[in-house]
């Protein structure tokens, strides 16, 4: 269950990053709220995962949801691009990721 949290508070942490962007700097009202919002659920969760996970597996894990997720959601809503360095930086985040999992 523990796995599970943290990889909700990683979505979650996708999720205002996305909310970010469509803030426009916080100076739109409904985005700015949901990006907000996102962000308390993310920390929550994370809050709850740490509770049994160790603190610099869970927190790298965390960000590397983050990261990753971003990254894909940028190539969907906002058509950035995707070359060949950035992929490859993709494939040695989520292998780290999996170490850690895999080490825990």
């Amino acid at each position: 269950m523990k796995w599970i949290i943290l990889f909700l508070a990683g979505l979650f942490e996708v999720a205002w990053a996305v909310g970010l962007k469509y803030s426009d700097g916080f100076s739109k009202l409904v985005p700015s709220i949901f990006t907000l919002v996102t962000m308390g659920v993310s920390i929550y969760l994370l809050s709850l995962a740490l509770r049994s996970l160790p603190l610099g597996t869970a927190y790298a894990i965390w960000v590397g949801i983050g990261s990753v997720g971003a990254v894909i959601a940028g190539l969907f809503l906002f058509g950035e691009t995707l070359g060949f360095a950035k992929l490859i930086s993709i494939t040695l985040i989520v292998s780290g990721i999996a170490g850690l999992k895999l080490s825990s």
